[in-house]
């Protein structure tokens, strides 16, 4: 038996561990959940100052700032969104 691949062995189950994730942080799915939450909560809360504007119950500092927020909101999603479609079409084109 070969004692250097039982202490690469060894290495590798010691290494282990700091690979994994950390409990209590959370999974990148629940990120994902609590992100599309809060950008819909962003869109509604814009919604309802535009319509409280409308009616003239609302601050035009307010909705201003309500409608930057959306854009604002809007934008990162559509970055987020370009970023993941780049990423597949980059897996696409490996080889297999």
């Amino acid at each position: 038996m070969d004692v250097r691949s039982l202490f690469a062995a060894q290495k590798y189950a010691a290494q282990r561990p700091a690979t994994e994730p950390q409990p209590g942080t959370g999974a990148v799915q629940d990120k994902f959940v609590e992100a599309a939450q809060d950008f819909a909560t962003t869109l509604q809360e814009a919604e309802v100052t535009a319509e409280k504007s409308m009616v003239g119950d609302a601050d035009p500092h307010a909705l201003v700032n309500a409608l930057a927020q959306s854009e604002l909101a809007v934008e990162t999603v559509v970055a987020v969104r370009n970023k993941f479609v780049e990423a597949y079409q980059e897996i696409l084109r490996m080889p297999v």
